[in-house]
């Protein structure tokens, strides 16, 4: 490179030299403001929380944690009802429950075949652009498209009575296996695509089969991302309300599901009933019912991590 072009490119370097800790400060100030919002949010959801209206049964409890844990444990224990001081989340917690095993049965094997797939086994070709940009637009599609879609296709089936299935458990766990499922797929790709080619050659160099080098080495390798990918998933599904209010999920209901054909409520429809109640009394059942969400979903963030670091550790 000659004298003219170091000193034609020398303006860059200092227009850079400034605009890198500019934008390294402004990323800085916009993860704050996320942070600082969530804690404000939490800050304020603790104090409506623990303090009620001044005639509510539960409004001596003050900022004591203790007690906080107590009105947890009755929000846990108790169903739902029309009188404040008895209300709960029992029923509604249950069918989350229920919904959660559903999902990850019917979401999990299906999303991690179709990304192995699509990674591994499917020839580069325009089919494949087309399925992965679809896949790419299905998962920022609203999770009320998939209500209303969950409501034809598994609620009513199109009309034809026989393959209905109705406001139930399962026809819940197959809508929110399809919220998830393009999340799952993707997530299982980005994992696999970690995974060095140079170890794929080095297996079928030796004879091993298509099947025997994605099976014995490229899943072990990408097992930390597929799995806190299939974790976030279900964190989401979980936290769901729109698709449930499409296809059924009771606004009320007090009987435990027992099985996947059985009529269902969930932990997020009854904190929107709570919330919508003109009782401000149950704006603290709303907020015990939202803390209990958090801590369920946090629960399964640090799953998630957990099982991350696990496998790191052994590969």
């Amino acid at each position: 490179m000659s004298q003219g072009d170091g000193d034609r490119f020398r303006p860059n370097r200092q227009v850079r030299r400034w605009l890198g800790p500019i934008f390294g400060t402004a990323c800085f100030l916009a993860t704050l403001t996320g942070v600082v919002v969530l804690i404000v949010l939490l800050g304020a959801i603790l104090f409506a929380a623990l303090a009620g209206p001044p005639h509510h049964p539960w409004y001596a409890v003050g900022a004591n944690m203790s007690e906080l844990y107590g009105l947890l444990s009755r929000l846990i224990s108790q169903r739902q009802s029309s009188d404040p001081a008895i209300a709960g989340y029992r029923v509604g917690l249950v069918g989350s429950l229920w919904l959660l095993g559903l999902v990850a049965l019917i979401g999990i094997p299906a999303g991690i075949g179709a990304g192995v797939f699509l990674e591994e086994y499917a020839p580069p070709g325009r089919l494949k652009r087309i399925v992965q940009t679809n896949i790419a637009n299905l998962a920022g599609v609203p999770s009320i498209v998939y209500g209303i879609l969950g409501l034809a296709l598994f609620v009513r089936a199109f009309g034809v009575r026989g393959l209905a299935m109705g406001p139930s458990l399962v026809a819940g766990a197959f809508t929110l296996g399809l919220l998830i499922l393009p999340i799952i797929v993707i997530t299982t790709q980005e994992a696999l695509r970690t995974v060095p080619n140079s170890l794929r050659q080095a297996a079928l160099a030796l004879g091993a089969t298509k099947w025997q080098v994605v099976s014995g080495h490229v899943l072990p390798m990408a097992l930390p991302g597929i799995m806190t990918g299939t974790i976030l998933g279900l964190s989401r599904a979980v936290g769901e309300t729109a698709p449930l209010l499409m296809v059924g999920a009771a606004g009320s209901i007090l009987r435990l599901p027992r099985g996947p054909l059985d009529r269902y409520t969930a932990l997020p429809v009854e904190i929107y009933n709570y919330a919508k109640e003109p009782n401000r009394q149950f704006q603290t059942i709303a907020a015990g019912g939202i803390l209990i969400l958090l801590v369920l979903l946090l629960s399964m963030n640090a799953a998630a991590i957990l099982i991350r670091n696990r496998f790191r550790r052994y590969r």
